[in-house]
């Protein structure tokens, strides 16, 4: 049972795939933390050993991953919205940011789609 930045990763996969469970670490990242550390990459997470794990660690605390990053991200978010630029108005809008179409879908962003009330016919 490894545990890395207050983070359970999954026993039954291997080392690089559970590294990515950690926010911040895709798969080159995971493979470059792996070999640094010097733990096989295809190694079961709940077959290593306390040192491996240990090596694993201090090689994660030299990225920046979790806390730190999100609080990073939301801080740059934040700065777009003051200094309102094109994507921080998108993002006070509620809108796509990076230049997606917003007439036919978009719903992520937009949310569920609002009923405007239509002109009754006229009957003959």
């Amino acid at each position: 049972m490894a545990r890395i930045k207050n983070i359970e990763l999954p026993n039954e996969k291997h080392t690089v795939i559970g590294l990515t469970a950690i926010y911040g670490i895709g798969r080159s990242l995971a493979a470059t933390i792996c070999d640094a550390a010097g733990v096989p990459r295809d190694k079961k997470v709940k077959d290593l050993t306390n040192d491996e794990v240990t090596a694993l660690r201090n090689e994660v605390d030299k990225c920046l991953v979790e806390g730190d990053l999100r609080r990073e991200v939301q801080m740059n978010i934040k700065n777009k919205m003051e200094i309102n630029s094109y994507q921080g108005t998108r993002h006070k809008k509620g809108l796509p940011v990076r230049g997606q179409r917003t007439n036919r879908n978009a719903r992520t962003r937009k949310g569920k789609g609002k009923v405007v009330a239509n002109k009754k016919k006229v009957s003959k």
